[in-house]
This record gives structure tokens, sequence and C-alpha cells, in this order.
């Protein structure tokens, strides 16, 4: 099993990236972390256990193990901004989404950004870019989920509260319309709030990956936490957890299947 991180291989056309959930970092990397840094307080917590469910259902999966803070997975190598003219929060962060720092002093210099880039960005992306194209070949098209969760409200981020379902396409250039629409209006069904292509519309992962005239489709979902946890205290909720999952693995079925009804009428 790779270091960087842990993958299950499925027999569906569906890949399940979660690249945010990881918590290990470096000893020379933490040696030089504040006390805030060293706490991850941006982890996409328990996301991979939200999902869970997906390799009964037969999806591949590929979940990482370091933190974001080490290097950002949905962050291109280039450290390209993905919503400009709004904070950006980087390939190896240096400042929380609270705006807290997170070394004592010093930047991350192009040569330590380079070594990450390596040693943790590169060998997740390959996985990903190898799984899609041996999905692809073995069943006609390939699926790409990228599954994130964020603090309900981040005033530095975004204004006011977030929904609870946040779908994003690259505005529409990540999936074909009617597989988006099918998987956007499970979400409208649901009982939380759900938007498409809003604030998130899909970071470096739904952009690079999505390519639906070369027969990948990718969907980013961004998760407010207070639909599974407890805000204040961290903690998973096992009760909210459950009316989530289900809920999700609605959408991810829907996924399939319109793909699979698109990939017929192609």
């Amino acid at each position: 099993m790779s270091l960087v991180f842990r993958h299950h291989g499925g027999d569906l056309p569906l890949l399940i990236s979660v690249p945010h959930d990881g918590r290990e970092i470096p000893a020379d990397i933490r040696s030089r972390m504040t006390d805030v840094g060293k706490s991850i307080p941006d982890t996409d917590w328990d996301v991979a256990r939200l999902y869970d469910f997906a390799t009964d259902l037969g999806a591949s999966t590929v979940v990482a193990n370091y933190s974001r803070y080490v290097v950002d997975l949905n962050r291109s190598a280039a450290d390209v901004a993905l919503y400009p003219g709004q904070v950006a929060t980087g390939l190896c962060p240096e400042q929380t989404f609270a705006g807290e720092p997170i070394y004592h002093s010093g930047d991350v210099d192009a040569e330590e950004k380079a070594v990450r880039i390596e040693k943790y960005w590169r060998p997740y992306h390959e996985h990903i870019q190898t799984t899609l194209a041996s999905l692809r070949d073995e069943h006609g098209f390939a699926l790409l989920w990228d599954a994130h969760s964020i603090p309900s409200i981040v005033p530095r981020l975004f204004a006011g509260e977030l929904p609870e379902l946040n779908l994003g396409s690259n505005s529409g250039a990540g999936c074909e319309s009617s597989i988006e629409a099918a998987v956007a209006a499970e979400a409208h069904k649901s009982p939380f709030a759900a938007v498409v292509n809003g604030r998130f519309k899909g970071g470096y992962i739904t952009r690079h990956y999505g390519k639906p005239e070369n027969g990948i489709h990718a969907l980013q979902l961004e998760i407010a936490q207070r639909a599974y946890m407890n805000e204040e205290t961290g903690l998973y909720d096992t009760k909210k957890a459950s009316v989530l999952r289900d809920i999700l693995q609605q959408m991810l079925k829907t996924f399939l299947d319109a793909a699979q009804t698109t990939t017929k009428k192609l």
C-alpha cells in the first residue's frame, strides 16, 4: 500500500477521490508549525468515513493520508488560483482558512514546494489518471467524484452560511449536462439546501480530469460539515451522517445510471 494514499479497486466505472481527509504530517514539517497549524483545522473531517459505503457499491476509492497543509492535492502543481479575485489557500498553505499562520516563520520556498509535489502530490495524481484510464478502457467511460467538506461558515472564504450540498462541475465543462442535471435533481430532492456551481465549482481535480469529450465525467461535492457532524465539538454525528449517507448513495447511483444512459445514446 502506498504511504501517500490508500486505495480500493472496484468493479464499477466510478472512482471516488478524498484528497483532504489526510491527517499525517512529516516530522520535519511539523517541527516548524504553530500549534494552530498542528491542529490541522481545515481538514475535511471524516469524509472517508462518510463515504465508506462506496466500496460495497463497487466503486474504486483513493484517500489521501497526508494533510492538505503538506500539499493541497486539489490545486495544480503550478499553484494557479482556482477563483481569481478571491482568497487563495495555495498548494502548500501558509495560513489557515481563518488567516492564522501555519508556520512559526518563513515561507515554503520553491525548492521545498518542488519536493512536496514529487513526494506527495504526483503519486496521488498519477494514480487518479491511471485508474480513470483503466476504468474507461474497461467500461467505455469513467466517472470521478471528488469528495470534500468544509465548515458551514468561513467568513474569509465566503459570505454567510454555505448550503449543505455544493455540487460543482467546473461550470458544466467537467461533466455532460444531462448527467450533472440528474445528480443535481437528487440533491435538490433531499432535505438539504443544494446548489450547483455556486461558490464551489470544483477544484483542480474536477477541472483537470473532467473531460466529457474523452469519456470522463467529473463532479465535486463540497458538503457543509453541519450535515454530518457537530461543528462545535468536531465530532462525527452518526445519526446525521446516516441520513446524508443515504442521499450520497442515491446521488452516486444516479451518477452511474445517467452516465450509462448517456453512453448508450452516443
